[in-house]
């Protein structure tokens, strides 16, 4: 099984890594970084750096694609080379996956078209834009795709499509291994809890327009 994690210039990094951690456990599974052309591609803040060994026209027909989001995923939206491979790729694929903004692309390649998906909370009312209806859970499941709300979900998604294909026990065992047990200082980690000052600042500086 091969596993392809898209990258493109100002993608967040825990969105592709978070999967890759996970999922990229997967017993005999190959996962592949890619992007439009090989070599470094750097994370939103340019000070780090994931390399993608493979284009995407050197992986056409992978059986997992996950796609992260970051500020880089707006110039993507109008992309023709990448949202044509995404549209290839899941003609093809078993799971096609996203985490944070990387549901936006999805959508814009026609891709969730009628499906229930979930984003960043920032993020969530574009996809109606898409025909895709938002919901505000953590991962989300709707036939063969399978989206992941903010960052860190990222982990959650993959440990969720872990045990549908290896079992519970292996994910279990991964879990485990990486000592997944979030215990967070702080109760802050949707808008329904953070502090409403927080929430409102963010919402007012966010790159997408509030309908």
């Amino acid at each position: 099984m091969q596993i392809a994690i898209v990258l493109f210039d100002r993608f967040t990094a825990l969105d592709a890594i978070g999967p890759y951690e996970t999922l990229g456990r997967l017993p005999g599974a190959e996962t592949v970084f890619v992007a439009e052309a090989a070599g470094p591609v750097r994370n939103e803040s340019g000070n780090l750096a994931l390399v993608a060994d493979r284009t995407l026209a050197d992986v056409p027909t992978p059986d997992i694609v996950v796609v992260p989001g970051g500020p880089g995923q707006t110039p993507q939206m109008d992309n023709a080379t990448l949202l044509d491979w995404l549209r290839t790729a899941d003609a093809t694929s078993t799971w096609t996956t996203s985490v944070c903004t990387g549901s936006l692309l999805l959508a814009a390649a026609g891709l969730l078209d009628g499906r229930r998906a979930t984003s960043h909370w920032l993020a969530l009312e574009q996809l109606k834009r898409f025909g895709v209806e938002p919901t505000g859970e953590r991962v989300v499941t709707d036939g063969k795709y399978v989206t992941a709300a903010g960052v860190s979900s990222g982990i959650d998604m993959g440990l969720t499509l872990l045990g549908r294909i290896a079992g519970d026990e292996h994910a279990q065992a991964v879990q485990l291994l990486t000592e997944y047990d979030p215990q967070p200082p702080y109760d802050a980690g949707s808008p329904q809890k953070a502090p409403a000052h927080l929430v409102e600042r963010f919402r007012a500086n966010s790159r997408f327009i509030t309908t």
